[in-house]
């Protein structure tokens, strides 16, 4: 995957993930993470959304994982499992 330019890193870190469909078939292990993660979202705060950043400092991410967390997003999104909002 190309590098992001960083404008758009900042923006993707304060970009809003929103769980469109509940389901894990077919995901891999970083992607069932991010849709566990916005489902005890939803069952804790009522709503199926959150900031990518806040995301990032749950899972507590550097380097590497942190490059396959963003294309898992991208996957997710794909595949219109989430939904990525940018402000």
């Amino acid at each position: 995957m190309a590098r992001r330019s960083g404008k758009e890193a900042q923006r993707m870190l304060k970009a809003i993930a929103v769980l469109v469909r509940n389901t894990t078939w077919k995901c891999g292990r970083v992607e069932r993470l991010i849709i566990n993660y916005l489902r005890s979202h939803l069952r804790i705060h009522g709503v199926p959304r959150t900031t990518v950043n806040d995301m990032l400092q749950h899972f507590k991410l550097r380097g590497k994982a942190k490059s396959e967390f963003f294309d898992a997003l991208r996957r997710l999104e794909r595949r219109h499992i989430i939904r990525i909002d940018m402000p």
